[in-house]
């Protein structure tokens, strides 16, 4: 008789979701991983979509007959579009919080709909953000390799580019925090992936070296390129199959599905 496969598993501690992910029938054990390394969005975190705009605006010309919610809805993606360039890097850096990005851009939102009022742009930002966080939820893959992670007794690691409050809201919402050994997060550093610096911090959090240390991400640019300088195994996550893009870092390793990793880390 076959045993009921349990739809949750248990890591660290909590109850997750068990993935439906099947490793795709490729070796990943290129050597012991020592401690592993993870990014957060992408990567863990499947991206907020645009329901939550979409849902603010709704609520906000629901207080204002004279507010149109599809016309706020088209504003906040124009404004996003010439705002986010102008402060990202300090969002990064910490010197920006992600609140007050966020209020600024509602701001900025309703002025393009000649509408100037600052607790209506405060109450848009809260309400944005606690649909955001409704919306979070982790890749299917990602319980698996947390448990194979905790039954192999490897450290693991989060290295992640975001202010503090944007990145540490994510992880509460996820509850994710108990998870990692280790959490560097730019915002709190000073300084974002791909420097070496925030992979360096992150190594001597877990009181390791670099060597049969992996990091795996989901940006070429910024986790790759990272990765390799702070001399780590590369691990692209590719979720997608698209192909590297001429110019792009190569990885040491590109996978599909963090369930590829599973298996080897737990032998």
């Amino acid at each position: 008789m076959l045993a009921t496969r349990r739809p949750y598993v248990e890591v660290r501690g909590r109850l997750h979701p068990r993935t439906t992910s099947q490793v795709r029938g490729r070796s990943v054990a290129m050597r012991q991983v020592r401690a592993l390394l993870l990014d957060l969005d992408e990567t863990l975190l499947v991206r907020a979509h645009q329901a939550a705009v979409v849902g603010t605006c709704e609520q906000i010309a629901a207080r204002r007959p004279a507010l149109d919610a599809g016309r706020l809805t088209d504003a906040n993606t124009r404004v996003w579009r010439l705002y986010w360039p102008e402060v990202e890097h300090e969002w990064e850096m910490g010197a920006l919080s992600g609140a007050s990005v966020s209020l600024e851009a509602w701001r900025r939102t309703l002025r393009a709909c000649g509408h100037e009022d600052d607790s209506l742009a405060r109450i848009a930002a809260r309400t944005h953000q606690q649909l955001a966080l409704a919306e979070h939820r982790l890749f299917d893959d990602v319980p698996a390799v947390l448990e194979s992670a905790t039954r192999a007794r490897v450290p693991l690691g989060l290295v992640t580019n975001g202010a503090s409050d944007t990145q540490r809201e994510k992880l509460r919402a996820m509850d994710l925090e108990h998870c990692f050994d280790a959490i560097a997060i730019s915002g709190e550093i000073g300084v974002a992936k791909p420097d070496p610096v925030i992979f360096e911090v992150a190594l001597s959090r877990l009181g390791v070296g670099r060597d049969g240390i992996w990091h795996v991400g989901d940006n070429p640019e910024i986790d790759v390129a990272g990765a390799r300088a702070a001399g780590l195994t590369a691990v692209w996550i590719n979720r997608s199959g698209r192909p590297l893009a001429e110019g792009e870092p190569e990885p040491h390793l590109e996978i599909r599905s963090l369930a590829e990793l599973a298996s080897p880390l737990g032998e």
